[in-house]
């Protein structure tokens, strides 16, 4: 009874989505370009699309035109169909160098009839090892589902179809590094991750169901475009803080959006580093322990 009640629940707070803005709709042959895969990756239906797929010889991927710092970006993703264990369809925002930023979402295939897993993962300055893992609440390859991420100044957040699944807020007054002075570009991919990504490599890619093909439409952005050193955000936004609060400049999650990501994390999430003192013999990183203040 409890689990039906629970699923009823997940149910009302995934129609109870608040809207934090509504940027214009994207298109493909002005945003981004397909930079690996020797065809394997196109732009169909005039933009509107982006199919990628992945043989024994390669996998694709494309990037956007633009660099950005700080952004609302949001993508719906039909994944790879059938037997996908072995594959990774990623979808991220990454910066150049060695000491790169990046915001991470991997989705891991698995067998068939099992669930996939969304890999989630933060980097500042190069350093990572902050992975959040989540079984997903539905099959994400019957139909496109919503994926969105939140980048300002005082969080990042990630949004699976408009329910918050993870927050990351800027620690640094507190000595914790955050991605904040590094333009990034939105990044589409699906490669062959056999050795690792199904039960951690012990599943391996079946190439009899190749090629395998993972589809990308409804990119929208609003975000602020980094150009020879200078970021032009739009209009709606106030970096100064001068503005009422209301655009993702300045959003925060409201106590609405911090239960439903409680709910997500309590029935859902099956990994989460803050959780993992045996890998982290020296203590728990600083944020883990100041979230878990916090909250």
């Amino acid at each position: 009874m409890e689990e039906v009640v629970m699923k009823n629940r997940g149910l009302l707070l995934a129609i109870l989505v608040a809207v934090y803005v509504s940027p214009a709709l994207g298109n493909f042959n002005q945003d981004v370009s397909v930079t690996w895969g020797d065809g394997r990756g196109q732009i169909l239906n005039n933009g509107q699309v982006v199919a990628l797929s992945l043989d024994r010889t390669s996998g694709s991927g494309f990037q956007s035109n633009n660099q950005f710092l700080y952004g609302w970006f949001q993508m719906q993703i039909k994944l790879v169909p059938r037997n996908s264990a072995g594959t990774v369809t990623a979808y991220y925002l990454k910066s150049d160098g060695s000491t790169w930023d990046e915001i991470d979402l991997e989705f891991l295939g698995n067998a068939t009839g099992e669930p996939y897993v969304l890999h989630t993962n933060i980097f500042s300055h190069g350093k990572g090892n902050r992975e959040q893992q989540f079984y997903l609440w539905f099959d994400p390859r019957a139909d496109f589902h919503t994926y969105s991420v939140l980048w300002n100044p005082s969080q990042i957040s990630i949004y699976v179809d408009g329910t918050p699944i993870r927050e990351y807020k800027n620690l640094e007054g507190a000595g914790v590094p955050y991605p904040k002075s590094q333009a990034m570009r939105l990044y589409g991919t699906l490669w062959d991750a056999e050795d690792w990504a199904t039960r951690g490599g012990l599943v391996k890619t079946d190439w009899s169901q190749a090629p395998f093909t993972a589809s990308f439409r409804n990119f929208s952005y609003s975000a602020c475009v980094w150009n020879k050193g200078t970021s032009s955000c739009p209009s709606s936004v106030s970096p100064t803080g001068t503005g009422k609060g209301t655009s993702w400049y300045t959003q925060q999650l409201s106590t609405e959006g911090e239960n439903r990501m409680k709910w997500v994390q309590q029935n859902y999430m099956i990994y989460n580093y803050c959780n993992d003192p045996k890998r982290f013999p020296q203590g728990l990183p600083l944020e883990c322990t100041l979230s878990s203040k916090s909250s």
